[in-house]
């Protein structure tokens, strides 16, 4: 059960190996248990094994006396929505995100429609370890096919200028990625007014490369969005949360982009607080400098960034994984309001700007980023230790510990964190110059050195 990966949100694993459907319903059934009354809502992405796990835990909920609100294939941000406008107990989305493709999972949605806190997400941990079997109800709970579709895409279209949108005619390249994305998208970006080409439109889950949206995984299309004639290319990952973009010479220009051109687009017609997460690029905090607006770090993690943006009454935040909050749709990272809000800004007063020019006037940074596989020794000796050493390496870095390791110096930052979501280290630097960024990594691997010499 190794590679059974549970986070404060929901968990992750292997399907028929560490993911089973007993496994599922157990964990679904401790977070259904702290539940209020009321129903579940459940949607999944295109993976394969999705409708096995929604008819497994479905069944599973009704037993237990719960009416289940089946949203379908759709994206975990219309599930959170649906959780809110249908005024849900709650809601489990099945879905293993960006993982490979023989991955599945559940991510928990509070009645609020957020994802989970660390504190919920503990007592529903500590519920699960205990074993309970599910429980049972002399009454069985109902079953409805509900669409969420309508309601988010009347939030995102509220969000933005679609007339300016619309008059831009602008000529849209999607990799739906064979996932949820294209449900929403396409009536989407109809609606605001695109001319759209459309690829791995199907959501079958037959993912036609690794479904992580970054450059390496996405190389080979990229030449498809000049061929294709088209001014901006989007990538979905499989649930849609997370975005990543081209230009319209196929220039990738990133997932860490994305929050930067979405918080332009908000900041110049609503300025006020924004909110990142501590592995996100600088771009964003500088811009909030000059918007003359507060931009405040929360740790890694969609819900720790929710909590920061309510308590700080945030206009808009989000994670440099390309995941865009607008609270005006919903508190979940949303794919449709980053590309809606992306297109404002192409189509923004005195424009249509290409959005080559937008993303060269972005603040410049150069991030690099690596992982180390949890081997034997960082298993046995902990983290601690590691980061410790870590953290002695760069002398001349002021050091945080709000998650893993963060050490901000003079020209650079660099983030040394265990994920959330994958049995690995992830080490991330960021500077003004690629080779600062590089020199950092290296430093932070030669100070591992001892921990990795026998994995």
């Amino acid at each position: 059960m190794s590679d059974l990966i549970i986070s404060v949100s929901g968990l992750r694993g292997v399907v028929g190996e560490s993911l089973t459907p007993d496994v599922a319903i157990r964990y679904a059934s401790a977070f259904v248990a702290g539940l209020p009354p009321g129903p579940v809502v459940l949607g999944r992405d295109g993976r394969e094994s999705g409708p096995t796990f929604v008819a497994a835990i479905g069944e599973s909920l009704r037993a237990a006396g719960r009416d289940v609100l089946d949203g379908g294939v759709a994206a975990t941000p219309t599930v959170g929505l649906l959780v809110r406008t249908l005024a849900a107990a709650g809601g489990i989305q099945i879905s293993a995100s960006h993982n490979p493709p023989q991955y599945n999972g559940l991510k928990l949605f509070g009645p609020s429609g957020r994802v989970l806190t660390a504190d919920e997400g503990r007592r529903v941990l500590t519920a699960y370890e205990r074993a309970e079997a599910p429980p049972r109800s002399p009454v069985a709970g109902s079953r409805q096919d509900v669409d969420g579709g309508p309601a988010h895409l009347e939030r995102v279209l509220g969000a933005v200028d679609v007339r300016r949108i619309r008059d831009a005619g602008l000529r849209v390249w999607l990799d739906a990625g064979h996932g949820a994305g294209s449900r929403l998208a396409v009536p989407l970006l109809e609606a605001l007014g695109c001319e759209l080409i459309l690829e791995g439109g199907s959501p079958d889950g037959r993912f036609e490369h690794p479904p992580e949206p970054t450059e390496e995984n996405l190389a080979a299309l990229l030449p498809r969005i000049p061929a294709s004639r088209c001014d901006v290319g989007f990538f979905q990952d499989p649930d849609a949360d997370r975005l990543a973009i081209a230009t319209a010479e196929g220039r990738f220009i990133g997932e860490e982009a994305t929050l930067p051109l979405a918080v332009e687009a908000v900041l110049a017609r609503r300025p006020g607080p924004v909110v990142v997460n501590c592995s996100t690029s600088g771009m964003t905090a500088v811009l909030a400098r000059r918007f003359g607006v507060a931009c405040h770090v929360a740790a890694v993690g969609e819900a720790n960034v929710v909590e920061r943006m309510v308590e700080s009454a945030a206009v808009i935040g989000g994670e440099g994984n390309g995941g865009v909050i607008d609270p005006r749709v919903g508190y979940v990272r949303d794919s449709f309001i980053g590309m809606a809000l992306v297109l404002e800004r192409m189509a923004g007063e005195g424009g249509p700007f290409s959005l080559a020019s937008l993303a060269d006037r972005l603040p410049r940074r150069v991030m690099r980023k690596t992982k180390i596989e949890l081997g034997r020794k960082l298993r046995t000796a902990g983290l601690t230790a590691a980061l410790e050493g870590i953290e002695r390496a760069f002398p001349e870095a002021v050091a945080s510990r709000l998650d893993g390791l963060r050490l901000d110096a003079a020209d650079f930052w660099l983030l040394i964190r265990a994920s959330n979501t994958e049995p690995i280290l992830r080490i991330v630097a960021e500077a003004e110059r690629a080779d600062v960024a590089d020199a950092a990594i290296a430093r932070a691997r030669e100070a591992l050195g001892e921990f990795l010499a026998d994995d």
